[in-house]
């Protein structure tokens, strides 16, 4: 698996809450452009966002799972974009002295993403979660998911 991590300075409460808030998800994922509905039980394992991914007009709507979930510390992640595939994205929070360690490991696990050869694959994969911890940070410092932040 492609796996980047970052330290934030802001604390893990605050990047789980925008993690755990399914309705934020486009806001930092790259590649997801909206959100057309969430579970009530995001992200418990099980619970289901429907989301797009592209650019209008070419949008494809799709969904992502939660495979498995440890509130405050990690979550599992099927994402699916088909005609793509699908893959497996699996983030993980450390708390650290100054604040956290936010990791991201993803491949692709069904579908043509498959095709393209690990050494392309992996870097491809590394620059987009290198800006989606990017955009995570940037939601977090500003209190997205927080009552009465940025993102509620």
């Amino acid at each position: 698996m492609a796996t980047v991590s970052k330290s934030f300075l802001t604390p893990p409460a605050d990047v789980w809450n925008v993690i755990a808030n399914g309705w934020l998800y486009s806001g930092w994922v790259v590649g997801a452009s909206r959100i057309r509905d969430v579970d009530a039980l995001w992200p418990a394992a099980d619970a289901v966002l429907h989301h797009s991914v592209g650019a209008w007009p070419l949008l494809i709507n799709d969904k992502t799972t939660v495979t498995a979930s440890d509130p405050g510390k990690s979550i599992e992640l099927m994402a699916r974009g088909w005609p793509l595939g699908e893959a497996k994205v699996v983030i993980t929070v450390e708390p650290e002295e100054t604040g956290c360690k936010v990791t991201i490991a993803e491949d692709a696990v069904k579908g043509p993403g498959l095709w393209v050869p690990k050494a392309i694959r992996d870097p491809l994969i590394t620059v987009r979660n290198t800006e989606t911890l990017n955009r995570l940070e940037l939601m977090a410092a500003g209190g997205a998911g927080n009552a009465g932040g940025a993102g509620t």
